[in-house]
């Protein structure tokens, strides 16, 4: 089946410090291995609501259910977010049955905690996710000035006239409707609604909405968003369009509407800060947190475009399976991976075995 074009345009980046891990006891069989793993989770370990068979073997393999009886530490370095680490760990962790802790997990909008510093007391406009879902999270990062396009709407329904606001909101919005920065942390779940007011903060003086600027050749509030991609492996039988073309949409708008190139800061993968957060997340489990050795790191993705790229420019080994977004046979030829699979299981048994016989080159 021909895939789609899962283009993955390289914006601003920034650097961070990972939040405290908890270590994972790995050491109760054989001694740490110089390894680890990074899995994607849509389109490797689950599929939508569904679990890709044989996602919950290979993570038991990690677990010590191999012929060495190695544990192999792993991380879930993904794209996907809209909910707490905490939630995303106890979700796979059910539908795997294996114990995963929220230091386990990356999620795209996890390294945008680097951003609470400068934003700590300032109205940010955070975008996407279900309900309230990004709104909790981000206060949880320490936002304390946060709200949503679901705010907005009802403190005024003209804003989006085509229907009413269905929620209440739980903030109380006094005076100006005034932001310093858009943070979109996860997937539209509106897009009309959501792109029409990103616009009328992009487009106001100051951040102001119902306001114009009248020069529009400096954009005055920063956007940032969690992940570029275009596309992404969910229950329906061919990816659907994610966060990437959203943005899309939004560039296409607001050089309509301005004249001028918009300005964004993309964090998630392939950018290197997505990948050196995770680094460190994985040089605090228990094995490597006094080792001076970068571990050896295999990434296994779905997405040529996000998961590949991201992989190898980093250094890291890239391992590709055909359960989601890339189904073709062969290799990627954009990004090509330096191994390809059918499936995660396949690629952990692999790279099992050439670290057990000392094939590391290989």
């Amino acid at each position: 089946m021909p895939t789609f074009a899962a283009v993955s345009r390289l914006s601003k980046t920034v650097f961070l410090a990972p939040r405290s891990c908890v270590a994972r006891a790995y050491s109760s069989k054989a001694p740490h291995p110089g390894y680890a793993f990074a899995f994607d989770i849509d389109g490797v370990l689950i599929k939508g609501s569904r679990t890709i068979p044989e996602a919950r073997k290979a993570l038991r393999l990690l677990n010590g259910d191999n012929a060495a009886k190695r544990q192999v530490p792993f991380i879930l370095l993904t794209n996907g977010g809209g909910v707490t680490e905490a939630a995303k760990a106890e979700q796979i962790s059910q539908m795997l049955d294996v114990e995963i802790l929220p230091d386990q997990v990356v999620l795209s909008h996890t390294p945008m905690q680097s951003l609470v510093p400068k934003y700590k007391d300032k109205r940010v406009l955070v975008v996407g996710g279900k309900d309230r879902s990004c709104y909790e999270v981000a206060k949880g990062y320490g936002f304390n000035d946060v709200v949503i396009p679901d705010d907005i709407h009802q403190w005024d329904p003209t804003v989006w006239p085509f229907r009413a606001s269905e929620r209440n909101s739980a903030v109380d919005i006094k005076g100006d409707m005034q932001f310093n920065a858009v943070l979109m942390f996860h997937d539209s779940r509106d897009w009309g609604r959501d792109l029409q007011i990103v616009m009328d903060v992009l487009y106001a003086d100051q951040g102001r909405v119902g306001t114009q600027k009248q020069d529009c050749s400096v954009q005055d509030t920063p956007l940032y968003f969690s992940n570029n991609d275009i596309i992404w492996s969910t229950d329906f039988p061919v990816p659907r369009i994610g966060q990437g073309a959203f943005k899309k949409a939004l560039e296409s708008l607001y050089s309509t509407l301005t004249g001028h190139n918009l300005q964004s800061t993309s964090f998630g993968k392939p950018h290197a800060a997505m990948y050196a957060y995770a680094e460190r997340v994985l040089s605090n489990l228990r094995g490597f947190e006094s080792s001076s050795k970068r571990p050896r790191v295999y990434a296994v993705g779905d997405n040529p475009a996000a998961d590949i790229r991201g992989a190898n420019d980093y250094g890291w080994n890239s391992i590709l399976v055909r359960t989601g977004v890339f189904r073709e046979s062969g290799n990627s030829k954009e990004f090509p991976a330096n191994k390809v699979c059918d499936h995660v299981e396949e690629a952990v048994e692999w790279v099992i075995r050439k670290e057990e016989e000392g094939n590391v080159g290989a």
